[in-house]
């Protein structure tokens, strides 16, 4: 493993490039993008205001950074970094953006899910849909970009429409069986929309494209229901975790559980490895040495994993019974790209991690650490896992074994996300304020060492070249309306209209 420096960033807005090519970072109100193979700056874009999102467009061309404070969103270009474009919701206001999957288009949300605005960079049109609920996932896209589902509250009545994203015209609208609809998601085939209900009521349809309902699926009744779902890879499975603290899997033909896996306190009979992190305490820190960035590296614990045999009892934590969404129930679940894993953690056991073996459904390794799990990720390339736990340490497991690993830096660097490159070469590793990179191939000692440019120093290189190059910008105004379309309605109103300024 070799390790990058750290470098700054703001809100833990980091992100790779769909190709793999740049890295992103917000630094308060810059941009920085930096190339993957050498770390050096190659572009720092300036924003209005404070950055508060970033994301990348599928071809990797354009990024987008969200104000949300200002209702506003700008738009940069890689290939042409002249050229930039910005959209003002204005009086509506700005709660979440995103790009569609064509890379030319972009959906604003505002203010209290009002409405969703399509603004397209192509034509410069811009187009308003109505109705779109405020849920925890109201709209997904299917694999390949061609629809799009949408959440909708009519006459307190849950609806879904389900539109095309190359004419953005509605191809199917039709009203779910929910209460109280929380979320929606394509599975990987694009066949089955999934549809599930608020975590009052246990339900979960699956519909056709065409609206139809072809199963509906409920474990139990009056308690808590489903707090997390995930398709497999394949679109055989759809695994749902519950209150219950079990996760049910479903096949893709009858809609029948195939497995309920148990998150029990003690294991004992199972074939499945346990590692557990043991923590080696390092002597305190002298006098003279506390406050020192240099040496508090020197002074931090020490870790590794020993396999323990069973029986072994996991940790656990009571949850709060007088708050608003307790710390119970499997809260994350997601599978490995290959399909043969699926990770699971139950969330008054934040020390677990559980990993099964889908093709035997059964407890394949259990993960016990030391401290908190915030963040695992499945290697988009390998049957591997990362994790973190907010210290300055990497884990990362693998059928082969387990292993922990220091982040080597100077002074105090805690790991509070992750996020893998998209050929499973790179780990991301964020913390509060800075980031790092852990390069998992052999990399040469020139790339290593040559990823020390600043962005001060940038920033006026790039201030002196935009003064003398000619600029082209796209500014979208939501007081300057003409020439729109009602994606949903059934008359033509009057939208945010294209203002181009210059030609390059």
């Amino acid at each position: 493993m070799n390790f990058s420096e750290l470098f700054r960033q703001s809100l833990q807005l980091c992100k790779f490039s769909p190709d793999g090519k740049y890295l992103a970072c917000a630094v308060d109100y810059r941009l920085v993008i930096r190339h993957f193979d050498t770390l050096q700056v190659q572009h720092v874009f300036s924003c209005l205001d404070a950055v508060q999102y970033i994301e990348w467009s599928g071809d990797s061309q354009f990024i987008l950074c969200g104000m949300f404070k200002r209702g506003m969103v700008q738009v940069w270009s890689l290939e042409s970094p002249d050229w930039h474009c910005k959209i003002d919701e204005g009086s509506a206001g700005l709660s979440a953006v995103t790009w569609s999957p064509d890379g030319r288009h972009i959906l604003t949300t505002a203010d209290f899910h009002l409405r969703i605005t399509v603004w397209s960079l192509v034509t410069k049109s811009v187009s308003y849909i109505r109705y779109p609920k405020q849920c925890a996932k109201g709209i997904d896209f299917s694999s390949g970009g061609k629809y799009m589902a949408l959440a909708e509250r009519r006459d307190c009545k849950d609806h879904v429409s389900i539109f095309s994203c190359q004419a953005w015209s509605l191809v199917r609208h039709f009203e779910s069986e929910t209460e109280d609809l929380a979320g929606l998601e394509w599975s990987p085939d694009a066949r089955v929309l999934c549809v599930w209900d608020s975590c009052l009521t246990y339900k979960v349809l699956l519909y056709s494209l065409d609206g139809r309902c072809l199963a509906r699926y409920s474990a139990y009744d009056l308690a808590l229901g489903v707090k997390s779902l995930a398709w497999s890879p394949s679109s055989q499975f759809l695994a749902l975790g519950s209150f219950d603290k079990k996760v049910r899997l479903l096949n893709h033909v009858t809609w029948k559980t195939v497995a309920t896996l148990s998150h029990p306190e003690l294991i004992e009979g199972s074939s499945a490895v346990v590692y557990k992190e043991v923590e080696t305490r390092i002597p305190a820190a002298p006098a003279s040495a506390v406050g020192k960035v240099a040496t508090a590296s020197l002074y931090a614990s020490q870790s590794k994993y020993d396999v323990v045999p069973c029986p072994v009892k996991v940790p656990t934590t009571a949850p709060t019974s007088n708050k608003a969404n307790p710390r119970l129930g499997v809260g994350l679940l997601t599978f490995s790209h290959d399909n043969k894993y699926m990770v699971t953690r139950n969330d008054n056991m934040p020390c677990a991690v559980w990993i099964w073996d889908v093709r035997r459904i059964s407890l394949c390794a259990l993960l016990i650490q030391a401290n908190p799990v915030k963040c695992v990720c499945w290697d988009p390339s390998r049957s591997r896992l990362a994790l973190c736990t907010s210290n300055n340490k990497l884990y990362m497991w693998s059928p082969e074994g387990s292993l922990a690993v220091e982040v080597p830096v100077e002074g105090t660097f805690l790991i509070h996300n992750l996020a893998w490159h998209p050929d499973g070469d790179a780990v991301l590793l964020i913390g509060k304020e800075q980031m790092c990179i852990c390069f998992l191939v052999p990399t040469s000692d020139a790339t290593v060492a040559n990823n020390t440019s600043t962005i001060n120093n940038t920033t006026s290189n790039a201030a002196i070249a935009g003064d003398e190059a000619e600029k082209q910008t796209i500014t979208f105004e939501s007081g300057m309306i003409s020439n729109t379309d009602m994606i949903q309605g059934n008359s033509n109103g009057t939208s945010g209209c294209a203002e181009e300024e210059g030609k390059s």
